[in-house]
């Protein structure tokens, strides 16, 4: 890191917090779904837009995993080894395409990312069922590009974190004090524009498949 982006950074985390007061504020002022009822709406929010939706459980996803790609005929699989659906998928390598891990440098790797990559596997740290909506905080083990740029993004949410609207989820999970990354990511289905010729296209300028495995 240079040392002016150093300063600029240290500037900047000098800076206090601005106090925001949201008490008495009702962040949920329309809907109380109950945790099926929110599963359901997640589901028919998200395949409407052309996401694939499965419904598993934590003795069963690796198995729907491993027949996903098996059935989407891919030959490797990014997926990081520092989470937890990261480490359980490696401590069953053989059941898997050829894993990769995001342990380079992007310059390092480009034209394999860009072009050889067939899918990849991101965790969430969230979901919203009034919009069909997963939440992604990019880390340095699972930076942004891995849910940009592979054609196929499989994408893990735990139910327990799906929350009925965008209020909701920023309140229980305390966004205001934990701190949000600079990137923070609401993925709503695969990649798609309708641009030219307001013909909708899928694809253009990211994943053509995202595939959610519910837990």
């Amino acid at each position: 890191m240079s040392e002016a982006r150093t300063h600029i950074f240290q500037r900047l985390r000098a800076v206090p917090r601005p106090e925001v007061d949201t008490t008495g504020r009702d962040y949920v002022p329309i809907y109380d779904w109950d945790r099926a009822e929110r599963i359901k709406r997640f589901t028919e929010r998200m395949q409407a837009v052309r996401a694939e939706v499965h419904h598993s459980d934590r003795d069963s996803w690796l198995n729907l995993l491993a027949d996903l790609c098996k059935a989407k005929g891919l030959t490797n699989l990014l997926v990081s080894p520092h989470t937890e659906w990261g480490q359980a998928i490696y401590q069953q390598v053989g059941e898997f395409p050829t894993l990769q891990d995001y342990d380079r440098a992007i310059e390092a790797w480009k034209h394999e990312m860009f072009y050889n990559i067939d899918a990849s596997l991101t965790s969430t740290v969230g979901g919203i069922a009034e919009t069909g909506s997963l939440i992604l905080w990019p880390t340095e083990q699972e930076p942004r590009i891995m849910s940009l740029v592979p054609p196929v993004h499989f994408a893990i949410l735990d139910t327990q974190h799906l929350y009925t609207t965008f209020a909701e989820a920023m309140q229980e999970q305390d966004w205001l004090n934990q701190g949000m990354p600079t990137n923070a990511l609401l993925i709503s289905g695969p990649s798609k524009s309708a641009d030219i010729a307001q013909v909708l296209a899928y694809g253009v300028h990211g994943p053509k498949e995202l595939v959610v495995i519910l837990i």
